[in-house]
This record gives structure tokens, C-alpha cells and sequence, in this order.
């Protein structure tokens, strides 16, 4: 059963919970991946963890440069080892780059091993947000909203296996946080009851 939180508003809670696996945030570039999992990291007392940032660490340079010297498939099989490196660790939040849900081992890995919650943002809200920064490999070239519903046509249909499905708006951080808390709880209360802790907060 997928969990889908499309609700705009929502009243801060005192909720929180003790996940049963790592939460694993998927989605579109700009759809707050990053942003969102660091403080839900923090309001869940997790470690985080950045895929794009591992994959650089790993291979000693910027992903545009992986891109550009050795190919995107070489991109995606590292993007795919450090992926599953970080989910054979103990329970944290991870953030992925927006490709890695698109691959077919990796989803797979995914879905063994995480609770997988999709951002899901508008057109409008991802072309806002991409245009502040350069370091996009797929939107160097071209017009961005182009290139971004294209990908969005192409990927939010898989992007729809995710367990937890979390609209994003233009909001405060802790607004969308909350709420992906709340969605992540109830379906873990849903799907595995044996394994729903609340804590205190």
C-alpha cells in the first residue's frame, strides 16, 4: 500500500518515530532531496547520507566531470555500488541522486532493503529551483523546462513504485519534513505494525 500525503497545510505534530529501515528520498533534481533529508535526519536522530556525494568521494571528482570523462554509464554503475554499500549499513536517511530509482538493480535493492519516500514536485516548483544552480549534468545543455518535463514524463511513472509518495510545495523545509514523517510512519503502522516505534520528541 502506497501512502500518498498530498495535503498543502499541515499542523506541526510532536510525532516521531523510530524507522524500521533506512528512508531512502527519491525523486526529480530540485524536488529537495537534499535539503529535506538532512532534517529529517535530524528530527529522527539518523545519520544522512548524500548518494552524490559518496559517488564523488568515491571516484575523487565532480559528477559533471565523471560525466564528462567517462560516460554516464560509468556514473551509473558507481551510483550503483555506493548505493548499496550504504544500504547494508545501520538505519540513516539517504538522499539519491534523480537517476538512481530509474535502475532496475538499484530499485530492487531499494525496495529490499529501505523504506523509499518520492518527492514529487510541479514543473513550476523544479524550473524555479534548478535555475539557481549549474552543476545539473543533464540540463547543461538546452532549455531546462524542456529537458524537465521530459524527464518528468519519463520518470514519474517509476518514480510512483516508491512505498510513500510526498507532494512538495513552495513551503518552509520543516513544513514538507513533517509531513514525510507523518507519511512514513503511518505506513510503516500500515504495512509492518510489528515494527512501528513511536519515540518522544
Amino acid at each position: 500500500m502506497k501512502n500518498d500525503s498530498q495535503s498543502y497545510k499541515t499542523t506541526q505534530s510532536t510525532i516521531s518515530f523510530m524507522p524500521s529501515k533506512t528512508i531512502v528520498l527519491v525523486g526529480l533534481m530540485g524536488c529537495g532531496k537534499t535539503s529535506i533529508g538532512r532534517r529529517l535526519a535530524k528530527r529522527l536522530e539518523l545519520p544522512f547520507y548524500d548518494s552524490d556525494h559518496e559517488v564523488e568521494a568515491a571516484a575523487g571528482c565532480p559528477i559533471k566531470e565523471i560525466y564528462s570523462v567517462y560516460g554516464e554509464e560509468a556514473f551509473k554503475s558507481g551510483e550503483h555500488r555506493v548505493i548499496s554499500r550504504l544500504l547494508d549499513q545501520p538505519i540513516h536517511v539517504l538522499a539519491t541522486g534523480g537517476g538512481s530509482f530509474m535502475d532496475d538493480e538499484t530499485r530492487a535493492k531499494v525496495k529490499e532493503k529501505a523504506i523509499s519516500v518520492w518527492l514529487k514536485a510541479d514543473l513550476d516548483t523544479l524550473v524555479a529551483r534548478v535555475s539557481r544552480r549549474n552543476d545539473r549534468p543533464l540540463l547543461t545543455d538546452g532549455n531546462q523546462k524542456e529537458t524537465l518535463e521530459r524527464l518528468i514524463e519519463e520518470r514519474y511513472p517509476v518514480y510512483g513504485e516508491a512505498d510513500v509518495h510526498v507532494q512538495t510545495f513552495d513551503e518552509p523545509t520543516n513544513s514538507t519534513v513533517e509531513r514525510v514523517i507523518l507519511a512514513a510512519s503511518e505506513f510503516v503502522r500500515i504495512n509492518h505494525p510489528n515494527q512501528y516505534v513511536l519515540k518522544s520528541v
